[in-house]
């Protein structure tokens, strides 16, 4: 028996959809894990063969790929040999019926970062995917002082922010509440969350603090491009790409 799923979106340095591309010449099973991967909140694409995964990758520029090993033309090993001579490290996850040992060490030998043999169970390439976008994806957000959501960064380490290359000054309490905003993209945050996590329990004043503060950043941030930060009335409020 599985323990219950991590429902928690995850998402790209950004905010936006982790990508994923879904290679098979069986277009019911790619449509099967397509569809797995948007219930994610996940943006997934297909390709039924090894020329056009590689040129779906080209112009998709997936975080994740889960690529079929025995397909006409070009197969998986071909495919993925490919992208690391191009220098692409995009991690793999193969789907093959081919399930003896040496199919296995030669797949993760080749470069590839997990294998699963057909048939298989879909629960379960859910979870080795999230498993590689928490190791791949999320890392690189974990590793980089800087946090961006659409055009707007901000970096930890030297308390800078800016917007479409524009520098925005903010003072020390509009910069934590920002940040804790672009910590939780696309999260819709309660002013008791906020209240709790930028002023903490023992904030003598009122809620209306959060409002004020989101006032401020709104004057600074959203009146340079296309709002980010966004009012979900009797929730609380959110920050997440404008396009």
């Amino acid at each position: 028996m599985t323990g219950p799923r991590d429902r928690t979106v995850m998402t790209r340095p950004d905010g936006s959809p982790i990508r994923v591309l879904v290679v098979d010449d069986e277009a019911n099973l790619s449509d099967l894990l397509r569809m797995a991967m948007e219930s994610e909140g996940w943006d997934a694409r297909t390709a039924a063969n090894g020329q056009e995964a590689l040129n779906r990758i080209r112009e998709f520029a997936p975080d994740l790929v889960v690529l079929d090993i025995m397909m006409p033309g070009l197969d998986g090993m071909e495919v993925l040999k490919r992208l690391r001579s191009a220098g692409n490290e995009v991690p793999v996850l193969f789907l093959s019926a081919k399930d003896a040992v040496e199919d296995r060490i030669a797949g993760i030998s080749a470069g590839g970062d997990d294998y699963l043999t057909k048939p298989f169970n879909l629960e379960e390439v859910v979870v080795r995917l999230r498993g590689m976008a928490r190791r791949h994806v999320a890392a690189a957000v974990e590793n980089d002082a800087r946090l961006q959501v659409d055009d707007l960064v901000l970096d930890e380490e030297t308390y800078e922010v800016e917007r479409a290359g524009q520098p925005i000054k903010l003072t020390a309490k509009e910069f934590e509440l920002l940040r804790y905003l672009m910590q939780n993209p696309r999260r819709v945050l309660s002013r008791a969350q906020i209240l709790d996590q930028v002023w903490s329990y023992d904030f003598g004043g009122t809620s209306s603090v959060v409002e004020i503060y989101i006032s401020y950043l709104r004057k600074k941030i959203d009146t340079i491009g296309e709002p980010l930060i966004h009012t979900v009335r009797g929730v609380g409020y959110t920050i997440k790409p404008a396009r």
